[in-house]
């Protein structure tokens, strides 16, 4: 199977970012918190919704 560059290449930034904070998904949600503040733009949070059971 042919490999993707542009996916190789988000992996290897994930990866990089992750070792970055040893892999505690926290301190990477943490920072992209941070990040998002940081650059004064708009983030949109929606309200959590009610399960539907089937």
């Amino acid at each position: 199977m042919p490999t993707d560059p542009i996916v190789d290449e988000i992996r290897q930034i994930r990866d990089q970012l992750a070792a970055k904070f040893n892999y505690d998904v926290t301190a990477i949600a943490r920072d992209a918190r941070a990040r998002q503040k940081a650059a004064k733009r708009k983030v949109v949070s929606l309200k959590p919704r009610k399960m539907q059971v089937a």
